[in-house]
């Protein structure tokens, strides 16, 4: 199976030589790299959340296999849809689906293959080049895609406990696609963001999991962020540092209605 790109020429260049010239003015080279276990990044449109999301991927070493956790925003497919075989295009290239990976998840439940979840997703799509050109264009670079829908807690620590023991023997990087708050003011979206950010930083999923729905968090990405900590603690996770933060009215200057975007590394 090939999946092509959907939003190529929207959140970012379509174009390979433009597409290069934006991630190398949001990313860093010759900067010292941790071994993560996790991060978190944001999947606006490269204009709004680029800077952030290369911050964060310039932080880390890129390991070959990638596995890539996001929010469903579609409605499509399966509650928790891992895009089983194949692989994914951007302008940049080819990546191959890690199939090693995703047959293991496939055989525990609560994943399921799927591939309708990721017909028109960005939240994944839109750190592929990242990935491609903070790696330095690795030739064994892979990903597993999987995106959620809404799931109980309990269902999320299932989640993570799958994941954990899959990735005892592979090592890989959780990227996990999230933005924040959203069309709310800034001082709103300050207040509210870091009470989410602050059970991350505590590598607390359980409370990060009752803020976001206790006051209301509008961040989509709140059930594969709870799942990658919980995956990150198995792994033996013990800190995690905030990047950076910024809203989109950082950049158009409108702070009345903005998105929040967080880089956060877990290592």
């Amino acid at each position: 199976m090939v999946r092509y790109p959907a939003v190529a020429g929207q959140f970012y260049p379509g174009n390979s030589e433009e597409l290069k010239l934006y991630l190398e003015s949001f990313c860093r080279n010759n900067i010292p790299k941790v071994d993560a276990k996790a991060i978190i990044v944001p999947h606006a449109g490269y204009i709004y959340c680029g800077k952030v999301a290369g911050e964060t991927y310039s932080k880390v070493e890129i390991p070959s296999l990638n596995i890539i956790m996001g929010p469903n925003h579609t409605g499509l497919g399966k509650p928790v849809s891992v895009y089983p075989s194949g692989i994914w295009i951007t302008p940049l290239g080819e990546i191959p689906i890690n199939e090693h990976i995703t047959s293991k998840l496939l055989n525990n439940s609560p994943f399921e293959a799927d591939t309708a979840a990721h017909i028109y997703e960005h939240s994944l799509e839109v750190q592929l080049p990242f990935l491609q050109y903070c790696s330095g264009y690795r030739e064994d670079l892979s990903i597993v895609p999987i995106t959620y829908k809404y799931i109980s807690y309990s269902d999320c620590i299932k989640a993570g406990e799958v994941l954990a023991k899959v990735l005892e023997e592979d090592n890989g990087l959780i990227v996990i696609s999230t933005d924040f708050s959203h069309y709310i003011s800034q001082s709103e979206a300050e207040k509210y963001d870091s009470l989410a950010i602050d059970a991350i930083l505590s590598l607390n999923p359980e409370e990060l999991y009752k803020r976001v729905f206790t006051y209301n968090i509008s961040m989509c990405g709140v059930i594969p962020a709870t799942i990658g900590l919980i995956t990150s603690k198995l792994l033996g996770a013990n800190n995690a540092e905030l990047v950076m933060y910024r809203t989109s009215g950082d950049i158009t200057g409108d702070y009345s209605q903005v998105v929040g975007y967080a880089g956060i590394i877990i290592y």
